[in-house]
């Protein structure tokens, strides 16, 4: 048994991993701010700038599930450099884009190559972080993500007025690629192949762990006749399907059911997401605790999703018949700080009943979640059309109650597969 201090390489592993979570939402964020300025330079319609974003978001979500079976089989060394490189460089061509065929095809090209980003990545972590980590971990990824989401729209904003649209796609896409060549140069698969980690951390991982079992088949008719597999997945449905009516339409309801200037809106639409960032990070970090002081991993996880889902439940129907406009914003905050507690544990949830396999179940459940995603943005219409604003709001509400239903029938400590074993009960 080695004395010496376990060193901490998997945490500097989860450091590069926020950083692509960072990257691929520099990248998602840029195309919904810099189409409406291409709209104007190439003078196409609405209804052509929808179609233009409906390449993007349809490849994503299609291509989730090839993109974890492709992080599972080529290891998220590989498999991780592949994909970075691979939507880099198209978010670089778009920069050349001339008409819109060649944006939609582009967009596509991005998309397709996105969708491996997030499986991939929980894939990565699966054989390098504790489970006691795994909440804290996935909360600072996704914390990651939304803070990119809320920089982006600055950045680009000021890139295009100070050289033009074209600007953001170099930049952003050579971010894309350096990141990938440092990933390839520190990451390895297993911790037994790097050579930084000491006998002490190597010991600590296994003893979490166990050691890696190679590169099993993956067990797709496991996987997907599995009940909790498909659990999960419905939760992560309406989880997509809420959060995303805050990516999506907030700023609309500010401007149509509020009446608030661009100022206004600029400043209101971004206080929920930084609400989110603080959500990710107390998601993880209080599911993580849990199971430091109780050793229970399912009731860890359950806890704080059931929470937050009420939470979010419960504040959203308040923030929409609140006049006040702050205490209204204050709402709508934690409504989306309730949702960003769900997160990190949807994705911890995966990382424990996949194990080997873990690329491949998130990407199933991500797959759903961005469905619901998709779905949503076309329900709204409907809703708003038919019965306004509050009433898109209030299935806000019911997706959160279903996701806390759900969430109680999601077990963290049954794994999918008898090789993904840990000690953690």
């Amino acid at each position: 048994m080695s004395t010496a201090r376990p060193t901490r390489v998997r945490h500097i592993i989860l450091a590069l991993t926020i950083a692509a979570y960072f990257i691929t939402y520099l990248d998602r964020v840029l195309l919904s701010n810099a189409l409406p300025v291409i709209q104007k330079e190439f003078g196409f319609s609405l209804v052509t700038l929808g179609l233009i974003q409906s390449c993007y978001q349809w490849s994503y979500a299609l291509f989730q599930i090839p993109g974890g079976w492709f992080g599972d089989r080529a290891g998220p060394r590989i498999a991780m450099t592949s994909v970075v490189v691979w939507w880099s460089i198209f978010t670089i061509v778009t920069g050349f884009s001339g008409s819109v065929t060649m944006l939609m095809i582009c967009l596509a090209l991005i998309g397709f190559g996105e969708a491996g980003a997030f499986p991939i990545a929980n894939r990565a972590l699966s054989r390098w972080m504790l489970p006691s980590e795994r909440g804290i971990a996935q909360g600072a990824t996704h914390a990651g993500s939304r803070l990119a989401g809320a920089l982006t729209p600055v950045m680009v904003a000021t890139l295009i007025a100070t050289y033009s649209w074209h600007a953001p796609f170099f930049l952003f896409g050579l971010v894309g690629i350096v990141w990938a060549a440092i990933w390839f140069w520190f990451y390895r698969d297993v911790p037994s192949e790097h050579t930084s980690v000491n006998a002490g951390e190597r010991q600590k991982i296994v003893a979490a762990l166990g050691n890696p079992k190679g590169r099993p088949p993956i067990p797709w008719k496991l996987i997907l006749s599995s009940r909790q597999m498909w659990t999960v997945a419905a939760m992560y449905f309406c989880y997509g399907y809420a959060l995303n009516v805050f990516i999506t339409y907030y700023p609309k309801y500010l401007d149509a059911a509020r009446g608030y200037s661009l100022k206004e809106m600029g400043f209101f639409a971004s206080l929920p997401l930084a609400a989110g960032v603080v959500g990710d990070i107390c998601g993880g970090l209080f599911s993580d605790m849990i199971i430091h002081r109780t050793g229970r991993i399912k009731f860890a996880r359950q806890s704080v999703a059931i929470v937050g889902f009420l939470i979010a439940a419960t504040c959203c129907p308040l923030a929409v018949l609140q006049p006040d406009r702050y205490i209204s914003a204050a709402l709508f905050g934690l409504t989306v700080f309730g949702l960003e507690l769900v997160v990190g544990n949807a994705w911890a949830v995966t990382l424990d009943i996949g194990g080997s396999f873990a690329g491949s179940c998130s990407a199933v459940m991500n797959f759903v979640g961005n469905l619901g995603g998709a779905i949503m943005a076309t329900v709204t219409v409907f809703i708003v059309t038919a019965w306004g604003w509050n009433y898109a709001f209030y299935a806000v509400s019911v997706m959160a109650l279903i996701g806390a239903a759900l969430f109680t029938q999601i077990d963290a400590g049954r794994k999918l597969a008898p090789e993904g074993t840990s000690p953690v009960v």
